[in-house]
């Protein structure tokens, strides 16, 4: 039994898509791989069949290695509600706040779930992939860490360290992470990758040959930049990293993404984004929003505050002008809360009531204990599933799956339902109409989780010709099932 821990140089190095590349290209090999994150700190999540609630990420990941995903894989959630607070979710279920100031000394039973979370899988397969969060560098973080090389140390795991060449600096990146490290902790560090490269290798090379000299560590490889993939992110800033769609036809639906300071679960709309002549635009533009032919409300972590946000920047009466003119507007969760006629909270919020915007006939009461499902339903015959996370409870009608509709305003407390893709081209079908853009869904495109699956198929096929997955097994001391360790 042995595992490896995947650290960046950075957030957004490249660590969640290389762990899911891994997962695939090693569960190809027979081995029996678990993918693992002690902690999360996202409001992208995940409900898994049992019930628990996860980081999108590592649900993905789990796929990617063939395993029933569950709160094993990401013991530890934190879900910032503010600049100094995050919502604590541990083993998939609610589990009180955690302050700024608790970050580094307020967490040792966080990190004793997390280490028996590790244990546990560690007992039961024959590697588990774990990814860091953040960077290893980040040494005013070190006392009290228990998911980047606090879990390292306290499992004898070794370190392979991933640096994105796209920002630029990677190699003085990688040498300052293992400068700053104390020794002990630089002894864990065995390799490192570098991610997202284009270009001619060879020019890079006598760089590489550099930095293996002045650290001792070897370059496991070089991934290169990879267009057409795209995962499940952590961060809810990434949205704003969507490529618009093919504009080569005059059909093209346009959809104005509102970015809330607090969005949550914004990967709902990837699979819009992934519609072809879809075009996806994150905006927070009034005149963008006016423009569109469907404004999306996602969801929130902080309904009441966004909500406050909305009528600050002029977007709440873009929305209202919408509905008047019977353009599409959908609102998610946290937006479909804002659409409705009333918000009680006293859990996200200090407001007792607040009102909404009044489009959508439904009151929002907000309760201590969190509804985590995975629902049901349908609309104009097709199938429609999705996932629940919320503490909000809102009055539907079922008039729409999981919510309500009202002329061309929609809401719907589910996320996910967009993945379904009978109904999202049904639903976009009827939302280019209302809207007068002449968009139909492409005869033979192909689906979101098709998609999906060979992006993943793509993933793991680059870290197999790019990788030397032998040097990683051999650091990991991995072995297939009947045989010898390396």
């Amino acid at each position: 039994m042995s595992g490896l821990l995947v650290a960046g140089t950075s957030s957004d190095a490249g660590k969640s898509l290389l762990t899911t590349g891994l997962c695939r290209a090693f569960a190809r090999r027979g081995l029996r791989v678990a993918p693992f994150k002690a902690q999360n700190m996202s409001n992208n999540s995940m409900v898994c069949a049992d019930g628990s609630e996860i980081g999108r990420a590592q649900y993905l990941q789990a796929q990617a290695a063939g395993v029933e995903p569950g709160s094993v894989h990401n013991p530890v959630l934190l879900k910032p509600g503010s600049d100094r607070r995050a919502f604590v979710v541990l083993r998939g279920q609610p589990a009180g706040e955690l302050a700024a100031g608790e970050y580094a000394t307020g967490r040792q039973h966080l990190a004793e779930a997390a280490f028996a979370a590790y244990a546990e899988l560690e007992a039961s397969h024959d590697l588990v992939l774990a990814e860091g969060a953040g960077s290893p560098a980040e040494i005013n973080l070190r006392e009290g860490d228990y998911v980047n090389l606090g879990l390292a140390q306290r499992f004898s795991l070794p370190v392979v360290l991933v640096g994105d060449i796209d920002r630029g600096g990677i190699l003085a990146s990688i040498f300052g992470t293992w400068g700053i490290l104390d020794e002990s902790d630089r002894a864990l560090l065995r390799a490192y990758v570098i991610n997202k490269f284009r270009g001619d290798q060879s020019v890079l090379d006598p760089g590489l040959r550099t930095l293996t000299e002045r650290t001792g560590l070897p370059c496991a490889g070089v991934v290169p930049w990879l267009p057409e993939v795209w995962i499940d992110s952590e961060d809810a800033l990434s949205v704003g990293r969507w490529r618009p769609g093919s504009q080569a036809h005059d059909d093209v639906l346009r959809v104005a993404v509102v970015r809330f300071p607090r969005t949550s679960n914004a990967t709902d709309v990837d699979a819009l984004a992934a519609e072809p002549g879809v075009e996806v635009q994150v905006t927070a533009s009034p005149d963008v929003c006016r423009d569109a032919h469907l404004v999306v409300l996602p969801g929130s972590r902080a309904t009441v505050s966004d909500l406050a946000w909305l009528r600050s920047r002029g977007l709440a009466d873009v929305i209202a002008e919408r509905a008047r003119h019977g353009q599409p507007v959908l609102g998610i969760c946290g937006g479909y809360e804002v659409l409705g006629e009333q918000i009680l909270d006293g859990v996200e919020s200090d407001e007792a009531s607040t009102d909404g915007l009044g489009l959508l006939p439904v009151t929002t009461v907000f309760g201590h204990d969190k509804v985590l499902g995975r629902p049901r339903g349908e609309w104009q015959a097709h199938e429609v599933e999705g996932y629940e996370i919320h503490h909000g409870v809102v009055s539907d009608d079922g008039s729409f799956p999981g919510g309500a509709a009202r002329e061309a305003v929609y809401g719907s407390i589910w996320h996910g339902t967009m993945e379904c893709d009978g109904f999202r081209r049904a639903w976009l079908a009827e939302v280019a109409a209302r809207s007068g853009s002449t968009w139909q869904p492409r005869p033979g495109a192909p689906g979101f989780g098709d998609r999906r699956e060979t992006m993943i198929t793509t993933l793991a096929d680059a870290v197999e010709e790019h990788l030397d997955l032998d040097l990683l097994l051999e650091l990991a001391g991995a072995r297939t099932q009947g045989t010898e360790p390396r």
